[in-house]
C-alpha cells in the first residue's frame, strides 16, 4: 500500500479512559504529497498521531477495512479515482458506524460543495484552507463521530434493558447519564443537573393519563441524553460568556437535530424516546419554538415532560453566570408560560407534584453547596 502509516499507543497519564486525539484514526487522502506533509504535520501538531496518509485514492478502501476509522480527509480532484467516487464507495457499504468525511479541495466552486454534501460528506473546505478552521472541524465531527460509537456500542445492552424491563434497566442508569454529561461537560451545566431534570421528568411523566410506570422509567433513562448534540457545537459558542449573535443562536439551534442524528438509526425504545426528546424539547406550546416550530400536541409529549423539568430545574440552579431563581420567582414564571412555552396541563401536574419535586431537588443537590453549608 503506497501510503504513510503512523500507529499510536493510546496513552493514560492522567487517568483518563479516552483521550480523543491518541485513539482516533484519521485517513488524510489526496495525490499531491506536498498537500499530505502539510495535513499531517498540522494534525500532528494538535496531537493527533494516529494518520493514514494515502496518495492513490484506489487504496483508500483496503486502508478502511483495515481497522475502525473515525474521520477521512478527502481531496476530490485525483487520477484514477476522484473523491465522488470514493465517497460512494464507503456510503455504498451502509457501515452503521461510518466516518464521517471531510472534504478539502482546491475545487471552491458551489456545484462542487453541494455534490460532495449530496454524495454523503459531512463538510467541505475550500484550499488554500485556513488552519485554524481546519483544527476546528476535525475536533468537533472527531467528537461527534465518539458520540456515536458510544451510543452504538450500548446497543445490545440498552435493547436488553427495554424489552426486559427489570433490574437491568437500573444498571445503565450510571451509562446513560454518562452519554448524556458528554454535552454537560462541555457547557455550564453539571451532572446532578442531568439527574434533577431527569427524575423530575419521569415523576411528572407518571402522572399522566396513559403512561405506566415502565414507561415512566424509560423516561427517566431518555432524558438525560436530550442535550447530546451540544457536542457538536464550537466552544467559541457554547461557552461564549456573553449573548450570542442572530448567527451563532442558528448554530445553536442546531443541537436538537444533531442530537436527533446522533441518537438515529436505533429500534430500541430507549434511544427511539432520547431522539425524540433531543429533537423537541426545545419546542414550545404556542409553536414559538424550534427546530421545527411544533405547537401544542403536534410536540410530542416526551418533549414537553422534558422542557418543563428542565427549564424548572435550570432557573433553581445557581451557575457561574447566574443566581438562582426562588422558588417562588420560578413557579410563577411556569404560571405565566402555561399555554405560551409549556402545555397548560402538565403545568397543572407539575404544580400539583412540588413537594416531591423539591424532594428531588434536595435530593440531588450540588455537592458543592452541599459541602459549603456543612461548614457553615
Amino acid at each position: 500500500m503506497n501510503e504513510l502509516y503512523s500507529s499510536a499507543c493510546p496513552t493514560d497519564t492522567d487517568n483518563k479512559s479516552y483521550k480523543i486525539r491518541d485513539m482516533a484514526r484519521i485517513l488524510v487522502v489526496d495525490d499531491e504529497r506536498s498537500n499530505l506533509i502539510l495535513v499531517d504535520r498540522l494534525l500532528r501538531a494538535e496531537g493527533y498521531s494516529n494518520l493514514v496518509l494515502i496518495d492513490d485514492a484506489r487504496e483508500v478502501m483496503a486502508a478502511y477495512l483495515e481497522m475502525p476509522t473515525d474521520l477521512i480527509l478527502l481531496d476530490i480532484r485525483m487520477p484514477y479515482l476522484n473523491g465522488f467516487k470514493v465517497i460512494e464507495q464507503i456510503t455504498a457499504r451502509n457501515d452503521p458506524l461510518a466516518p464521517p468525511i471531510l472534504v478539502l479541495t482546491a475545487e471552491n466552486s458551489r456545484d462542487y460543495m453541494l455534490r460532495a454534501l449530496q454524495a454523503g460528506a459531512r463538510d467541505f473546505i475550500s484550499k488554500p484552507f485556513d488552519r485554524a478552521e481546519v483544527v476546528a472541524r476535525v475536533r468537533n465531527m472527531l467528537e461527534v463521530q465518539l458520540a456515536m460509537r458510544m451510543t452504538y456500542d450500548q446497543k445490545d445492552l440498552l435493547e436488553q434493558v427495554v424489552y426486559e424491563r427489570t433490574r437491568e434497566i437500573r444498571d445503565t442508569v450510571a451509562s446513560g447519564a454518562a452519554v448524556g454529561r458528554a454535552a454537560e461537560y462541555r457547557d455550564n451545566e453539571t451532572g446532578r443537573h442531568i439527574l434533577r431534570m431527569s427524575h423530575m421528568s419521569a415523576l411528572l411523566a407518571a402522572q399522566c393519563p396513559g403512561w405506566t410506570e415502565d414507561d415512566a422509567e424509560v423516561l427517566l433513562h431518555a432524558s438525560p441524553m436530550h442535550d447530546i448534540g451540544k457536542i457538536g457545537i464550537p466552544d467559541a459558542i457554547l461557552l461564549k460568556p456573553g449573548k450570542l449573535t442572530p448567527e451563532e443562536w442558528k448554530i445553536m439551534q442546531t443541537h436538537t437535530t444533531i442530537g436527533g442524528d446522533i441518537l438515529s438509526g436505533d429500534k430500541s425504545d430507549l434511544l427511539r424516546m432520547a431522539r425524540e426528546i433531543a429533537l423537541s424539547h426545545h419546542e414550545k406550546w404556542d409553536g414559538s419554538g424550534y427546530p421545527l416550530g411544533l405547537a401544542g400536541e403536534a410536540i410530542p409529549l416526551t418533549g414537553r415532560i422534558v422542557a418543563l423539568a428542565d427549564v424548572f430545574d435550570a432557573l433553581t440552579s445557581q451557575r457561574p453566570y447566574k443566581n438562582a431563581w426562588s422558588i417562588e420567582d420560578t413557579l410563577q414564571l411556569i404560571r405565566s408560560e402555561a399555554g405560551g412555552h409549556f402545555d397548560p396541563q402538565l403545568v397543572v401536574l407539575f404544580l400539583e407534584l412540588i413537594p416531591e419535586v423539591l424532594a428531588i431537588r434536595d435530593r440531588y443537590a450540588e455537592v458543592e453547596l452541599l459541602t459549603e453549608t456543612a461548614m457553615l
